[in-house]
C-alpha cells in the first residue's frame, strides 16, 4: 500500500515539472484583436453572432482580445495600430485586427473565416513599438470644416426621416395648423439632438451593455424595415390600377374617407375649429412630450457606428479641463451637423403638410408620386433588412 502511493507522489511530481506541461498548456500564438463600442448595433450583432462561431472554429488557433475604444487607453491603441501599419486617420468600429491586418464593419460577417485563415498564414510584423499617440495634438488638429462634413454624412438616417414624415402628415390630418406641427416638429428635432449630444458623452452608454436592449432595436428596426417593403409593393399595385383606370379611387395607399371628409371640413372652416373638435384631440402639450420622448427613442435604437475619427477623442478631451469649452464646441457643432438634414426632410414634410401647391402638385403627378414612394419605401426597407443582415 505504502509502495503504491510512493508511486503516485512520484507520478505527479514528474507530471508537475515534466516539460511537456507547458507546451500543453501555452496559449495560441497569433492574436484577434476585436475593437468595439457599446453605443454601436453592429458591434452588438458581432459579439452576439459572430464571436461564438470565431472561438468555435478558431479557439484553439487564436487568442481573442477585446477592445472597448471608449475606454482612452484602448482607442489609443487602436489608433496607433492605424498609424503603424498606414490606414491614415480612419477609425471605424467594429473592428478586427490580426498580424498587420484588418477587417471592419458589415464585412466581418461574410469575411471573418478567411480573414483569420490569411492572419494565420500571415509572418508576423515586426517587434518595434509602437508610435505614441497625442490626444492633444490630435484634437488641435481637428478643423471645424471636418466636423460639419462627418456631422452631415453621419447624419443621414433613415428611420429618423421617416418618423418625422409621418409625425408631420399625422398631425396635419387631425387639423393641427401650422404653428403647432412647426413646435412639435422641432421639439423631435431638438430630442435626437440632445440625446446624440449626450451619447457623445457615454451618458447612455449602460444601455448598450444590456442585450434585451439590442434584441429591442433589432425587432423595432425589423419590423419597420418589413413594414417598408409591403408599403413599396402596395405603391406599385397603386400605379399600376392609376395607370390602367386614370384614377385614384380605390387606391390601397390612399386616406380612408372618414379621414378625406375630415380634411375637407377643416380646409372649409379654415381651421375655425370648434369646441368639440378641438376637445376630441390630444393637447399640444401631450403630443410635445410624445415627440420628446419618440425623438429621444428612436435616437438610442438607431445607435451609429459612424462619426469616430472625431467622437472619441472629443469625448476624452471633455474630461480635461483646459480644452473642455473647445471640446463642448466641437461636440455641440458635430451634433448640430448631424440633425442638419432630418431639419431639411423636416421642412419639406411640413411644406407638404401645409401647402395647398403642394397638393395641387400630388393630384397631378399622382402616378409619378407613387412610383417614387415605391422606390423610397422599397429603400428603406432593403437599407434596414441588410443592415441588420436580414
Amino acid at each position: 500500500m505504502n509502495l503504491k502511493r510512493i508511486w503516485l507522489v512520484l507520478f505527479f511530481l514528474a507530471a508537475a515539472f515534466s516539460p511537456v506541461r507547458p507546451l500543453l498548456a501555452k496559449e495560441p500564438p497569433a492574436k484577434l484583436l476585436v475593437f468595439f463600442s457599446p453605443a454601436c448595433h453592429v458591434c452588438a450583432m458581432v459579439k452576439e453572432e459572430v464571436m461564438p462561431e470565431v472561438e468555435k472554429e478558431f479557439g484553439a488557433f487564436v487568442r481573442i482580445e477585446y477592445h472597448d475604444i471608449t475606454r482612452a487607453e484602448e482607442y489609443k491603441f487602436l489608433l496607433a495600430l492605424n498609424e503603424k501599419y498606414g490606414r491614415g486617420p480612419k477609425v471605424s468600429v467594429p473592428l478586427f485586427y490580426m498580424n498587420g491586418r484588418f477587417l471592419e464593419g458589415q464585412r466581418i460577417k461574410s469575411d471573418y473565416r478567411q480573414f483569420i485563415r490569411d492572419g494565420l498564414n500571415a509572418p508576423e510584423p515586426g517587434k518595434e513599438g509602437l508610435p505614441q499617440i497625442d490626444l492633444f495634438g490630435r484634437f488641435r488638429a481637428f478643423k471645424p470644416a471636418a466636423i460639419v462634413g462627418a456631422g452631415l454624412i453621419d447624419g443621414i438616417n433613415p428611420c429618423a426621416f421617416t418618423v418625422i414624415i409621418f409625425f408631420i402628415s399625422f398631425l396635419a390630418l387631425q387639423g393641427y395648423r401650422k404653428k403647432e406641427l412647426t413646435v412639435i416638429g422641432l421639439t423631435f428635432i431638438l430630442a435626437v439632438f440632445l440625446t446624440y449630444l449626450l451619447l457623445g458623452v457615454g451618458l447612455f452608454n449602460f444601455f448598450y451593455r444590456l442585450r434585451s436592449f439590442w434584441l429591442v432595436s433589432w425587432a423595432v428596426n425589423i419590423a419597420v424595415g418589413i413594414m417598408a417593403i409591403v408599403l413599396g409593393v402596395l405603391s406599385v399595385f397603386d400605379f399600376i390600377r392609376i395607370k390602367k383606370t386614370g384614377a385614384s379611387d380605390g387606391a390601397f395607399l390612399q386616406l380612408p374617407h372618414a379621414v378625406k371628409n375630415r380634411i375637407h371640413s377643416v380646409i372649409g372652416m379654415h381651421y375655425r375649429k370648434t369646441n368639440i373638435e378641438e376637445a376630441q384631440k390630444p393637447h399640444l402639450s401631450r403630443l410635445i412630450l410624445s415627440a420628446l420622448v419618440t425623438g429621444f427613442l428612436v435616437s438610442l435604437l438607431e445607435a451609429i457606428c459612424t462619426g469616430q475619427v472625431y467622437l472619441p477623442t472629443i469625448t476624452f478631451i471633455l474630461k480635461i479641463a483646459p480644452l473642455k469649452i473647445e471640446a463642448w464646441g466641437y461636440l455641440a457643432l458635430y451634433n448640430l451637423m448631424f440633425i442638419a438634414p432630418l431639419f431639411v426632410i423636416f421642412l419639406f414634410a411640413l411644406w407638404g403638410a401645409t401647402s395647398e401647391d403642394f397638393a395641387r402638385f400630388m393630384r397631378k403627378h399622382i402616378g409619378l408620386i407613387k412610383i417614387l414612394m415605391a422606390v423610397l419605401f422599397f429603400s428603406l426597407g432593403a437599407f434596414l433588412l441588410w443592415r441588420f443582415n436580414v
